[in-house]
């Protein structure tokens, strides 16, 4: 299977199987917008609450926020946003398509030539208006990053929570960035979604918590089930940093489509809170109880993609692999997302032998009963190798099948989604059989 073939074959499970929808379809879309379908929201919010719980609920020097989306601009002029977020764009001179610099197509050079207009710097700060009347007074953006609002929210944070240097804020939310050259799927889109950190430090102990949280971010990846060959660690060299970073680490992925970035982790320095105290003029220095020294923190920020986090989920976990069918001794290609139990949309499939009542109605009991502890889908349609194929492509790690045994020995089929090995478990059993099994 080739890259390109992988890349379309999980676009179609997703489109199918209710992950990804294209934006506004019946309309005829708008470009490079996606919807999260029934499993794809599932998906999302499992990643989203895995994340979450992992490095805000579990420590101890963490706390999260949830920051409005739109911001004083005057947050944005000292961030250096208005200013430095920009990219070079460029036009065709034959059919005017516009393009980022260093992004044009292949396919576009081949088509037009490379006749194109000199580059000239474009803001992607997504602009938009707040108020009754669409003048200069009333323009606001759609933030471009979840970072800021941990930043102008810092001193009320560290008041109200009490914690102490060295200690992290944490956010997870929409960004907007009016990209030049948004594209392959889900990677690169104009809406995303950020996990987002900013740990608060001195600056002496800034390249000791960059290690540390580079660490983080790898047990973060095996988590997710990536493996690590197809990570690469990019040092961003001096001149193409942001103008906020002293130090920056890109964290890369073999995409179908290439090796492209998934995470980032930079040492910001104190450059944000410094511009916000100069811009705002409060106080954003923080003082040691035990030292009694006062001084504006460092921070070091890793962040991560909520959307790609998804994407390279799917590409790491989908597999096609030959299996047996019902008839002995033939094989067929099943398509398996083998996603880690945690992650999936699903966790348990109930699935009758039979749409008669005598099973159907059981059935849909014990589906209901399993619902207090799981997601679970419950499917009496089609053949029951069908079934479990479709639970396959979805990811679910268990299907329980009730057949008309279950009636006479109060036991359920419980079968593998990796193995595909199935085993007969009592029904007064079964919810720690699976408790076992699905929770760590």
């Amino acid at each position: 299977m080739s890259k390109d073939d992988k890349m379309e074959k999980i676009i179609n499970l997703c489109k199918n199987r209710g992950f990804v929808f294209p934006g506004s379809e019946i309309y005829g879309g708008l470009a490079n917008s996606w919807d999260y379908g029934p499993l794809g929201v599932e998906l999302k919010n499992n990643i989203k609450q895995a994340w979450w719980k992992r490095f805000v609920q579990e420590r101890a020097d963490m706390v999260g926020i949830d920051a409005a989306l739109i911001m004083n601009p005057k947050v944005w002029e000292a961030s250096g946003h208005l200013k430095n977020f920009t990219d070079p764009l460029v036009e065709c001179k034959k059919c005017h398509e516009r393009f980022r610099a260093d992004q044009i197509p292949p396919e576009h050079a081949k088509k037009c030539g490379c006749d194109l207009t000199e580059a000239r710097m474009f803001n992607m700060m997504l602009k938009t208006f707040l108020g009754p009347v669409e003048d200069e007074s009333a323009v606001v953006y759609f933030r471009p990053e979840t970072a800021q609002a941990m930043f102008v929210d810092f001193k009320q944070v560290l008041n109200s929570s009490r914690k102490r240097v060295p200690f992290g804020i944490a956010q997870v939310g929409k960004a907007f960035r009016n990209e030049i050259t948004p594209g392959n799927y889900i990677f690169r889109t104009r809406e995303f979604e950020q996990m987002e950190i900013e740990y608060f430090i001195r600056e002496s102990d800034w390249e000791k918590q960059f290690d540390y949280w580079l660490e983080q971010m790898k047990q973060w990846l095996e988590f997710l089930g990536i493996d690590l060959q197809r990570i690469h660690f990019r040092e961003i060299a001096e001149g193409e940093r942001a103008h906020y970073s002293r130090r920056t680490i890109d964290i890369d992925y073999d995409f179908p489509f290439g090796i492209k970035e998934l995470y980032g982790l930079a040492y910001r320095t104190n450059f944000d809170l410094n511009n916000h105290q100069e811009a705002s003029g409060q106080d954003m220095s923080y003082t040691d109880p035990v030292s009694n020294d006062k001084f504006i923190p460092h921070v070091i920020e890793p962040t991560f993609g909520v959307d790609r986090s998804l994407l390279a989920v799917l590409c790491e976990h989908y597999h096609e692999e030959e299996a047996p069918t019902a008839k002995e001794g033939e094989t067929d290609v099943r398509v398996v997302l083998k996603l880690p139990k945690e992650l999936a949309p699903y966790k348990v499939a109930v699935l009758p032998l039979s749409k008669k009542e005598e099973l159907s109605i059981p059935a849909e009991k014990l589906a209901r009963d399993l619902r207090k502890f799981w997601s679970v889908d419950y499917d009496e349609t089609q053949s029951i190798g069908k079934r479990y194929r479709r639970q396959d492509e979805i990811g679910t790690p268990y299907c329980v099948t009730y057949d008309f045994d279950s009636l006479s020995d109060q036991a359920v089929t419980v079968r593998d989604r990796d193995t595909m090995k199935q085993e007969r478990v009592k029904i007064e059993e079964l919810e720690q059989y699976l408790r076992e099994k699905l929770i760590k």
